[in-house]
């Protein structure tokens, strides 16, 4: 049922809408594509001066110097299946593709490269190119049936025999299946890299899936970037949306439940379980409460942005061709680095994921200059930033002696930047809460339908829903269905 909604005491004119959505990340924009596709009139509400959520892209540094503030590398902005059926370059996304997706540089001066090509990739990997062939080669093939399912939600999976087949290795720890699968240490770093995405030990149950969905993307889609930054994928989303009727009202931040309830029946929520219950209050039954309070929070980051008055110099040249690098060396080294962070410590040589956008996109930098976007795991709500910042940079000296040289400026955030600029990032966990087995499966809590809270009308439709972080979609996608469906 549509309701009146005035904002006069702000300053705005009063109008009806079905549902607001609170939060415009992929996630909240997603819903509100959804209902708006439904035939709903939506209104989403955004509390900074700019839409996006983790897709934004900001002068942090220097001016001309273009940088994302959270997401940079997008294989599942072509791959998510709500993504593909949004028109993004109908509404200005250009999507860039490397020439190699992933380059991971090790101590003897070379660099292991995730190509497009299967046996490209596996021609670099020695005594384990039959074995790399023999894991991604059947995910390879049943890819599209992969990504849907491990989108899908809490729900049976269309393609179950090719999700049992996939659950045999997903759920395996990372570095027990790279251990036994792989015998050379070019392949287990290559496959660790990938793994680390999950901000958890390498020891964990279920982390060996990040590894295997993300070289398998590699392979099937890339790796790519959207030409001018990632806030051209929030732009476009927010343009589709438009172009369809849905309003968008930036610089309005809400304070509470009743607030959202005031201007529809229904409200969607981009938000993790923290911010839920604050706005809630004591609307918020008491046992949910309590389930909520439960939810487990991952690892924060430290996020460096660097201004350079040219390329990095890896020592391993093949690093330049793609823009993605994960500096760590080897899967000893995460593993160690990784598991430091999950006990609470700031590791010495940190894993640190690494985007050279500019190289493949000029409008990133003025001429002749360049960015890098970096970022390490650190324990959540670590203050330890100027330690955090040394490691980071001396592991980035280790493979491209002389980076230092390069720096013209640089921005530093860490976990508290980070939430002060992103309220979902609780403690800098940029993934909405920990991916650990269990919150894979019961995100937030465990109910038929995790997207609908006890509260009539309320839905949440963050990362901290199925299927978790990552920009996708997925989770707003979801939430708007089943929203739709009472």
């Amino acid at each position: 049922m549509a309701v009146t909604k005035d904002w006069d005491a702000l300053g705005n004119v009063s109008s009806v809408h079905d549902a607001i959505v609170v939060g415009s990340g992929p996630n909240g924009l997603a819903a509100a594509i959804v209902l708006v596709r439904a035939g709903r009139s939506v209104l989403v509400l955004e509390g900074r001066d700019t839409i996006g959520g983790g897709l934004r892209t900001e002068e942090l540094t220097e001016p001309g110097f273009r940088h994302d503030t959270c997401s940079a590398i997008h294989p599942l902005g072509i791959a998510s299946p709500f993504l593909r059926s949004v028109p993004l370059t109908d509404h200005g996304v250009e999507w860039i593709q490397p020439s190699s997706p992933l380059a991971h540089p090790l101590d003897d001066g070379s660099a292991v490269l995730l190509e497009r090509s299967l046996g490209d990739t596996a021609v670099g990997l020695g005594e384990d190119a039959r074995a790399w062939r023999r894991l991604f080669g059947p995910l390879i093939d049943a890819s599209d049936e992969l990504v849907e399912g491990t989108l899908a939600g809490p729900r049976p999976p269309r393609h179950p025999i090719h999700m049992a087949r996939f659950g045999l290795s997903a759920l395996r720890s990372a570095s027990g299946l790279a251990r036994s699968r792989f015998d050379g240490e070019r392949a287990r770093a290559l496959f660790a890299g990938n793994a680390a995405h999950a901000m958890l030990p390498l020891e964990a149950t279920a982390t060996a899936s990040f590894g295997l969905i993300l070289a398998m993307l590699g392979h099937s889609v890339g790796w790519p970037l959207p030409r001018g930054g990632s806030q051209s994928i929030a732009d476009a989303l927010a343009s589709y949306l438009r172009s369809l009727g849905g309003e968008i009202e930036t610089g309005h931040t809400v304070t509470s439940l009743a607030e959202a309830r005031a201007a529809a029946g229904l409200v969607l929520l981009d938000v993790t379980p923290r911010q839920f219950l604050s706005l809630a209050g004591d609307e918020a039954p008491a046992r949910y409460r309590r389930a909520l309070e439960k939810y487990r929070y991952g690892s924060g980051v430290v996020k460096v942005d660097y201004a350079l008055s040219g390329p990095v110099p890896w020592r391993a040249v093949d690093c330049s061709r793609a823009a993605t690098v994960h500096v760590g060396g080897t899967l000893d080294e995460i593993a160690a680095a990784e598991a430091d962070v999950g006990a609470g410590r700031l590791p010495d040589r940190p894993y640190v994921l690494v985007a050279q956008q500019s190289l493949f996109d000029s409008t990133r930098a003025p001429a002749g200059k360049h960015t890098l976007w970096a970022y390490t795991h650190v324990p959540n709500g670590s203050t330890r930033t100027d330690e955090a910042l040394a490691a980071i940079e001396a592991q980035l000296e280790r493979f491209a002696p002389g980076f230092r040289d390069l720096v013209l400026a640089r921005s530093v955030l860490d976990p508290a930047a980070m939430e002060a600029r992103n309220p979902n990032y609780v403690g800098g966990d940029i993934a909405g809460g920990s991916a650990d087995l269990r919150q894979l499966f019961a995100r937030p809590v465990a109910r038929p339908n995790p997207y609908r809270t006890p509260i009539d009308g309320i839905y949440l439709c963050s990362a901290s829903t199925p299927p978790g972080g990552g920009v996708h979609g997925m989770c707003g996608y979801h939430a708007g269905r089943a929203a739709l469906r009472r």
